[in-house]
């Protein structure tokens, strides 16, 4: 572990093993901002001049990998996340543990755990939300992941199989926004995946969902390739139209976003959400 000033963010701590190198924010967030082989190109993408203003105040994104609350909502799903934040490093799993303040206005409490593997590129991240408030509320894990533009993003489709009167039901559900455009040249359907191409010189947003089983999404962008994996749960109740894989692009910037399925939680309980990432040179 090295405490280093990263992108003008101090107090940042630095992860390595073998391979890869992992650094997270301590001064906000939590947000995880550098995912790259020791010495190579971050694969996660930052935009410091990026803001939000809000009835609740600034809201950042900063960059990299961030924890919220689906469904989306204005003001609460950008509650400002300016402050320290507590964390708790484990030399021996080379893990650290960031935990946010209690959010004042959702009374919720949010958790990241990043976990380097022993050697190789894997790094397991696991996201918590706490109810720490007096009444029920209902809401999913949104895990989001900011990457570096110039690249695209790829959705696996359902595995392909010809008409018959196996296949006569559908397989997987796919949810647009109001802004949603399939003309748009930065789209791409195939038999195989979904494609999003990042395009600077295009600054209108495109977004959408899915159900997806496979669970996995990649992103590749120059000579890298980043894979999140995450659990698909079978016959639950996934936000935004029954999605658990949401991806979005605006100009250079690009999220891929895995979600939890939508849980009631009473004051005191907790979910948690996992995943996987990797990254190779291609």
């Amino acid at each position: 572990m090295e405490r280093i000033q990263y992108q003008g963010l101090p107090d940042c701590i630095r992860l390595t093993n073998d391979k890869i190198e992992v650094i997270v924010t301590t001064g906000v967030g939590p947000r995880i901002v550098g995912y790259a082989f020791i010495g190579g190109e971050n694969v996660l993408g930052f935009h410091p001049e990026a803001k939000v203003e809000t009835g609740l105040g600034i809201w950042k994104p900063y960059g990299g990998h961030r924890l919220w609350i689906a469904p989306e909502n204005m003001p609460n799903s950008y509650a400002p996340d300016n402050s320290p934040i507590e964390y708790f490093f484990d030399e021996k799993k080379n893990s650290i543990r960031l935990i946010q303040p209690i959010e004042s206005v959702t009374k919720t409490q949010k958790e990241i755990s990043v976990t380097l593997d022993q050697t190789g590129s894997g790094v397991r991240i696991n996201h918590k939300i706490i109810n720490c408030g007096s009444e029920s509320v209902e809401l999913a894990i949104w895990a989001l992941t900011i990457m570096q533009g110039g690249g695209e993003v790829f959705i696996p489709n359902e595995p392909f199989a010809s008409y018959s009167a196996e296949t006569l039901l559908p397989v997987r559900n796919l949810t647009c926004w109001s802004y949603t455009d399939f003309t748009d040249s930065r789209w791409r359907f195939e038999k195989d995946f979904i494609r999003l191409k990042v395009d600077e010189s295009k600054p209108e947003p495109q977004k959408i969902g899915v159900l997806n089983k496979p669970g996995w999404a990649m992103y590749r962008c120059r000579n890298l390739e980043f894979v999140k994996k995450f659990d698909y749960i079978e016959n639950a109740a996934y936000p935004d139209l029954n999605s658990n894989t949401e991806i979005y692009t605006a100009g250079s910037f690009v999220e891929i976003e895995s979600l939890a399925p939508q849980q009631k939680l009473a004051p005191g309980e907790s979910t948690e959400h996992e995943e996987l990432w990797e990254l190779k040179m291609i």
